[in-house]
């Protein structure tokens, strides 16, 4: 499983309609999302405080591979909306979690 993080740049206008854009931006492509077998669990969506329109998307799918070709298809249906409302396309990285016991770490196990 890879964990997938998505960096949105909406424009300095629309960053007051953060939460309006990125819910209309998730039922754009959610549904496809939640059918395909690689999804793994729902996005979680962050504003950066120091940045208002910078949003971050982070959600598990089965693999980055698996991912990668499942964007290409979202990236058609979000050509109009990165048009009206981002600075450009999403930026996405892709990270694999550690397997640290924090429960260890402490002392307390």
């Amino acid at each position: 499983m890879v964990t997938v993080l998505e960096t949105w740049r909406l424009r300095d206008e629309f960053a007051g309609q953060a939460l309006e854009l990125m819910q209309d931006m998730d039922e754009l492509v959610g549904p496809p999302a939640h059918v395909d077998p690689g999804w793994c669990e729902h996005g979680r969506f962050f504003q950066r405080q120091s940045t208002p329109g910078e949003i971050w998307m982070m959600y598990a799918w089965r693999s980055r591979s698996e991912h990668e070709e499942f964007i290409r298809n979202e990236e058609l249906l979000l050509a109009d909306f990165y048009a009206k409302y981002c600075v450009g396309p999403r930026e996405i990285t892709y990270f694999t979690e550690l397997p640290v016991d924090v429960d260890a770490a402490d002392g307390s196990s």
